[in-house]
């Protein structure tokens, strides 16, 4: 059997699950772009200021969607074993858990809130920051409680249901902002609140959607009566805890590492701040893409690992890789040849359209060492074996990158061009640890999962 042959099906199942993934996950990037776009010409104090909060969340958010990431390989182990009923009694425990975590975070980024004046941003941003900062912190809650339901839908191969619904509600944001940003057809002028208020309301319609086809659409009575008829056991809950804490803190620290970047950016002043989110907003052009061929490779590495199939994991691992490689040279070269027109629809300001262009050789270098630590760290998360994913995190984004960030920025007086290159750092770190504990997970007589699905 040839080098296509032996991949071929893969290709098709990842490209199958991943597209429907891509599709959302690009609406979620032109909403960014649509937001950011709008904000930034209404001003870019309003950008910096969006600049500052959506850093500092997105460790939050990243908590809560990667503890929800911890139901993937049960749902897709269980999938695979037909069994159905045990889905939907997952699904109650998981709903509970994630609700708790959920609340849990929000109180965390209330304290951060309460304490946002002494963390050294301009102080003519604080008056644009709070109002903004206390929606989104409204919103938390709906945007795990959609993930959750999300992870389900993934784990039973059904992904273009979450990527319509993700659709929908940025159709709804971005006529939100367009009302409420800039005051049209008869609302208020609100500027970045606006948008706030818009995003809170696409959250909350996005998870009241989802979850009541969950629990109304007549194809899914098997998973609605397992989710009915099952209590929350405390044996669920600590195989839920097991696989979704160690994805949730290796996803947190990463992003963390991402936030304290923004923080540095904004010592160097409001100028700079604005120019590191354009580039941040950019960038997830490829994160986006890349997340969901990611995703993919985790539901169909779960189902090989639900049936025992070592040979299988590996396969489908590889399989997404190379589907991942071929997308980093097309976003780097998008990214190449539209940098300047992607730069100049955010923001008309000469100074920040200036800076962000000198920072597109940084960004491009570490595309390379993101695709590859999302391969892997989503193949291991399909073998149910998370624990590594912890030190991983910690070691690649704390020990190595929040330091390489202030050594480059900073101590070698580089600047955010510094800050932009620290990236590579920390990512090519983590690349290679996620591939090292992938193949010796694998390398066993059987995939070593530390989850057993036959007590669910």
């Amino acid at each position: 059997m040839g080098f296509w042959g032996k991949y071929r099906n893969d290709y098709a199942q990842i490209a199958r699950l991943g597209l429907p993934i891509l599709v959302g996950q690009v609406g979620m990037i032109v909403v960014g772009f649509a937001d950011n776009i709008m904000v930034g010409r209404y001003s870019t104090q309003a950008l910096a200021s969006a600049s500052f909060v959506n850093g500092v969340f997105n460790t939050a958010i990243f908590a809560c969607i990667g503890f929800s990431y911890g139901l993937t390989p049960l749902v897709g182990a269980l999938f695979s074993q037909g069994r159905r009923t045990h889905i939907g009694g997952l699904m109650r425990t998981g709903v509970f858990v994630n609700i708790l975590f959920a609340l849990l975070v929000s109180l965390l980024m209330g304290v951060l809130y309460l304490n946002v004046d002494r963390l050294d941003q301009p102080e003519e941003l604080l008056p644009i920051i709070r109002p903004y900062f206390r929606l989104y912190l409204a919103g938390i809650l709906p945007l795990s409680m959609f993930q959750v339901f999300a992870q389900w839908s993934w784990g039973i191969k059904n992904t273009a249901m979450p990527m319509w619904i993700i659709l929908g509600s940025n159709v709804i944001n971005i006529i939100g902002n367009w009302l409420l940003i800039y005051g049209n057809a008869g609302m208020p002028e609100l500027g970045l609140q606006g948008a706030g208020i818009s995003t809170l309301t696409a959250r909350w319609l996005a998870a009241i959607v989802i979850a009541g086809i969950f629990f109304f659409k007549k194809s899914n009575q098997e998973y609605r009566d397992g989710f009915r008829s099952t209590p929350i056991s405390w044996s669920t809950v600590k195989q839920i805890n097991v696989t979704s804490w160690p994805v949730s803190l290796q996803s947190t620290m990463e992003s963390a590492s991402f936030s304290i970047v923004a923080l540095m950016a904004g010592w160097l002043g409001a100028l700079e701040l604005a120019s590191f989110q354009i580039l941040i907003v950019i960038s997830t052009l490829g994160f986006c893409i890349y997340y969901s061929i990611g995703s993919a490779i985790a539901v169909l590495v779960s189902n090989e690992t639900g049936l025992g199939n070592r040979s299988g994991t590996r396969r489908v691992a590889f399989a997404g890789y190379h589907i991942m490689l071929l997308l980093v040279v097309t976003a780097s070269l998008l990214i190449m040849i539209l940098n300047r027109h992607f730069i100049a629809a955010f923001t008309e300001d000469a100074a920040v359209i200036t800076l962000t262009s000198t920072l597109i050789f940084p960004l491009l270098l570490y595309q390379i060492g993101d695709a590859t630590q999302i391969t892997f760290a989503n193949a291991l998360r399909g073998t149910s074996n998370v624990m590594p994913m912890l030190w991983i995190a910690f070691v690649s984004y704390v020990v190595i990158g929040i330091p390489a960030s202030y050594t480059l920025g900073f101590t070698a007086g580089l600047g955010l061009y510094g800050l932009i290159l620290s990236f590579s750092v920390s990512l090519f770190s983590a690349a290679a640890f996620f591939l090292y504990f992938f193949l010796r997970t694998t390398r066993e007589k059987k995939p070593r999962t530390i989850v057993r699905t036959d007590a669910l």
